[in-house]
């Protein structure tokens, strides 16, 4: 089992934009092999920071995944009208 942190600053004013978007992109992690879990955090310091945590069986599960299209199609929706910067991402293995 892995945990991945996904870490993502909005553009201010995209905030409920990003999180809709969350809403949708939930549905792809539950159909994916080897998802558990998926959770949205909010930073309430900067309401423009926001942490997913995600449950994987294992890392190669997580790299399949943001492999696929249906990831690549909402990154790249993301890095042109939502982010604020590069995500970034880690790995935790238990």
């Amino acid at each position: 089992m892995i945990t991945v942190g996904m870490n993502y600053h909005v553009i201010e004013g995209k905030q409920q934009d990003f999180e809709d978007k969350f809403a949708g992109v939930i549905d792809a992690l539950n159909a994916a092999d080897g998802h558990d879990s998926s959770t949205l955090w909010k930073d309430t310091a900067d309401g423009a920071s926001y942490l997913i945590t995600s449950e994987w069986s294992d890392q190669e599960a997580f790299t399949a995944f943001i492999q696929s299209d249906s990831f690549r199609a909402v990154t790249n929706w993301g890095k042109e009208q939502i982010l604020s910067g590069r995500p970034q991402h880690k790995i935790y293995k238990s």
